[in-house]
């Protein structure tokens, strides 16, 4: 048997991207999985969409506004209604603050940490919270079977011009896990560190016309040939929901990026 199959998977940032492909393929070994992300809509027409792509599947979802000034109710309201899971994935991000350093400023460090830094925290401190209380449930099971799952990005260990901000904080989830891995035992933390990957992300950064340029560089420069599919860096979330020996590390999902 499969795993996952009837674990209880969270996956926050599940409507798009790298973390849509979570929820499928998590579908796929026949987890019970829920989405949440910052739209009602687009919450609402995922689960429709994922439902019609597996009729036997048990899939919710529920809107959570993680940039909102009241994150921390929003966080908690979410577990209220979800429950008690076995996995969380977080991959929530936005737009890249791609900032030259002269024109940084505090509003601008703080607004690129809300989605990759200060809202995990929050969610792993919630967990944590809710593992202490006696009066309900916690938010996640308790034991090394369990785990959360963060995402940073290879820019926080090879540099890119004028993403100073967004790779201070990439860096700083690696560091995030590897403290919460000891504070959360035996749950474990671990964190992927995706490369360039082909999501919408870039479609709202980039032309169509430059989109294709940058993916044909980063082609010929990575080992692979080739530039990331979601559903290529789904697998290392997986992986790292599935190995309870692994606690504390961050796996690197990049194409052999790095090593070039």
């Amino acid at each position: 048997m499969a795993k996952l199959s009837n674990k209880r998977i969270l996956v926050i940032g599940g409507t798009s991207g790298i973390g849509l492909a979570v929820a499928k393929a998590s579908l796929e070994t026949c987890a019970k999985v829920t989405i949440a992300s910052s739209s009602p809509e687009r919450v609402t027409s995922t689960v429709e969409s994922l439902k019609a792509e597996f009729p036997h599947a048990s899939i919710t979802g529920h809107a959570c506004d993680l940039s909102s000034e009241t994150v921390e109710a929003e966080i908690e309201s979410l577990f209220e209604k979800v429950g008690t899971v076995d996995h969380i994935v977080y991959t929530a991000g936005d737009k890249i603050a791609a900032t030259p350093v002269e024109e940084i400023t505090r509003e601008k460090i703080i607004a690129a940490g809300q989605l990759r830094f200060i809202a995990p925290m929050l969610v792993t401190a919630k967990v944590a919270s809710s593992m202490k209380r006696s009066d309900r449930s916690p938010y996640l099971s308790p034991g090394p079977d369990s785990s959360i799952t963060l995402t940073t990005g290879t820019a926080w260990e090879r540099p890119v011009p004028f993403w100073t901000i967004t790779a201070s904080y990439l860096g700083g989830v690696g560091s995030m896990a590897r403290n919460l891995a000891l504070e959360l035992r035996p749950v474990r933390v671990n964190v992927v560190s995706p490369g360039l990957v082909d999501t919408e992300l870039w479609d709202a950064l980039l032309s169509e016309e430059q989109k294709g340029e940058l993916f044909q560089e980063v082609k010929a420069k990575n080992p692979t040939g080739r530039v990331a599919r979601p559903e290529d860096v789904a697998e290392a979330y997986l992986y790292l929901m599935r190995d309870v020996n692994i606690t504390g590390r961050i796996i690197s999902s990049d194409s052999g990026a790095s090593l070039v």
